[in-house]
């Protein structure tokens, strides 16, 4: 009797421990497998697991560029294989971002648990369209164990401290500095924030004030506070439901800093400086659309340079969803 009772046990334990949660922040650096020296991918994979599907943000820094997007894929806990379909990868010989190709990747890993780390070993591999073209990358994820309640991810770690650099075909703005603008802005990427004055002749003085309006007569729903260690912060949006076309304005302290943005599973940047003669700094989203599904829903990314905040956001015609910035205050 005692003897089946401790089978049971080691069963019981035994599939305990094999079907640990993939959830966490993993970050690792994707090798091209092909031969001569080429650049790698710095990449980052913030994963949650719900039974055999996860989501969550893939992200990398490449060359002169951060790019990042939502996904979704799956689980299998017998085997501990995970997959994810479809990550546009920029082409490994690109010689920037502007006018390099993207490769359409499947990425297939193991889980692994040890006492020491839990560990994600696996490729990103070309879909067949572009095999002869985009070799495999091979990476070695690592969970950042400081990130395991998903509420402050890539703490410490340098590859977050890198992706934190305004890039290329980013938003870069300043506090005092009001930006409105209706498509995407190319400005040239630094490696600290500094105020890009961008102007749009196609909006006004008359369509900025009636936007200010528009926002103010709609409720403000506070959603999330957070607190930074940093003056500046890079703010990625995403449509996390399905993409149906929902378009947004993006307002820091009560102005408009970009317009007319709709959202999809490849993130916006938003870089903006924060004012620090005010003990919150207030950013909403504004519904300028429902999309094909109301309400109108994002995922907003806040990330310092060393923490990292995610916040389900969902705005309507008569609510701003809005998120309450703090300075994390020195206790040294």
């Amino acid at each position: 009797m005692l003897r089946i009772i401790l089978v049971l046990l080691l069963l019981v334990t035994g599939r305990f421990a094999f079907s640990q949660s993939i959830s966490g922040s993993w970050y690792g650096k994707a090798d091209v497998v092909t031969q001569g020296v080429y650049n790698n991918y710095l990449t980052e994979l913030v994963l949650k697991q719900k039974g055999s599907s996860v989501e969550g943000v893939f992200g990398y820094y490449f060359k002169d560029t951060y790019q990042s997007f939502f996904v979704r894929g799956t689980y299998d806990q017998t085997t501990r294989q995970v997959s994810i379909k479809n990550l546009p990868m920029l082409f490994y010989q690109s010689r920037g971002t502007q006018n390099g190709a993207e490769c359409m990747m499947d990425f297939e890993g193991t889980f692994r648990v040890s006492k020491v780390k839990s560990s994600m070993n696996g490729s990103f591999v070309t879909i067949d369209k572009y095999k002869y073209t985009c070799p495999e990358m091979r990476v070695n994820f690592t969970m950042d164990v400081a990130t395991k309640n998903l509420d402050s991810m890539l703490s410490s770690s340098i590859v977050g401290k890198r992706f934190w650099m305004p890039q290329r075909e980013d938003v870069v703005v300043k506090s005092s500095m009001p930006v409105v603008n209706s498509a995407p802005i190319s400005t040239t990427g630094t490696a600290s924030i500094a105020p890009v004055k961008i102007t749009d002749s196609a909006i006004d003085a008359y369509s900025e004030r009636n936007l200010v309006a528009q926002f103010t007569r709609r409720k403000i729903a506070y959603t999330k506070d957070l607190e930074i260690g940093s003056d500046s912060i890079r703010i990625s949006l995403y449509d996390n439901g399905e993409i149906d076309g929902d378009t947004v304005t993006v307002f820091l302290n009560g102005q408009p800093v970009i317009t007319h943005q709709e959202l999809t599973a490849r993130a916006v940047n938003i870089y903006l400086t924060l004012d620090n003669s005010k003990d919150v700094n207030e950013v909403s989203l504004f519904a300028e659309n429902l999309g094909r599904i109301p309400p109108n829903t994002a995922l907003m990314v806040v990330t310092d340079g060393i923490s990292r905040f995610e916040v389900f956001l969902s705005s309507s015609f008569t609510q701003n969803a809005t998120v309450r910035i703090r300075k994390r205050i020195s206790r040294h």
